[in-house]
């Protein structure tokens, strides 16, 4: 099965979710997120065993400790994931508000109205707390997420979306709203974005070598700056 293929069927299977998170109410997503909160919280320990691997990976390699510190989890660390969820559960939900309403001669009433994305594609670098930060930030936006996180945290982000996907189950919603990619190559991120039919939009987080790879060679549209 080629990578193409593969992230074609993620980017497709996001797409369909998309449409299902579109349509949570406001209570709704926040439930889902304080428990993605208590979820990720209660498998502290299943976590930590896993960014364990990272690190050890990471000092074979002779990262350096400011990397490494970037990557570390601990208890306190996995805690502030949980809490920065919580916190963005709390923010007004900015779907369905309206502006710039004017009543037209005829009685009508045109305004604009923000409305979800669809679906957000987000690469990053080393820090495997924003796999849960930018699916919590995508799902009160009412969008699904493809998160393709770099090699250096890859045990972490894959056990803190394990998290993610088993409270959307449980809640009756369909996993694919948070996708995280398992390949961590360049080539991935090449196929990703080429997957302008399924994809509305791509953010690039990490260094500047990154976001201009991203922004030189994607098909689909891209906020980014080039210093962070």
């Amino acid at each position: 099965m080629s990578t193409e293929f593969n992230i074609a069927q993620a980017a497709a299977q996001t797409r369909i979710a998309s449409r299902a998170v579109a349509q949570l109410t406001t209570t709704e997503k926040n439930d889902l997120l304080t428990a993605m909160a208590a979820g990720i919280e209660a498998r502290t320990e299943s976590i930590l065993l896993e960014n364990q691997k990272d690190i050890q990976t990471g000092r074979d390699k002779g990262l350096s400790e400011a990397m490494l510190d970037r990557l570390l989890l601990t208890e306190q660390r996995v805690k502030d994931i949980a809490d920065a969820m919580r916190e963005i559960a709390t923010l007004p939900d900015p779907i369905g508000n309206m502006s710039n309403v004017t009543l037209r001669p005829n009685g009508m009433q045109v305004g604009k109205m923000r409305i979800p994305l669809g679906v957000i594609a987000m690469i990053y670098e080393a820090r495997p707390n924003v796999t849960a930060e930018a699916a919590a930030l995508c799902i009160k936006s009412g969008n699904a997420v493809i998160l393709r996180g770099g090699s250096e945290a890859i045990h972490s982000n894959l056990a803190i979306a394990h998290c993610l996907h088993n409270v959307l189950t449980e809640h009756g919603c369909d996993k694919n709203v948070v996708s995280v990619i398992p390949d961590t190559s360049r080539d991935v991120i090449e196929q990703l974005l080429k997957q302008k039919e399924t994809i509305d939009l791509v953010i690039p987080r990490g260094g500047e070598g990154l976001i201009r790879y991203v922004s030189e060679n994607s098909q689909i549209p891209v906020i980014q700056h080039y210093k962070g």
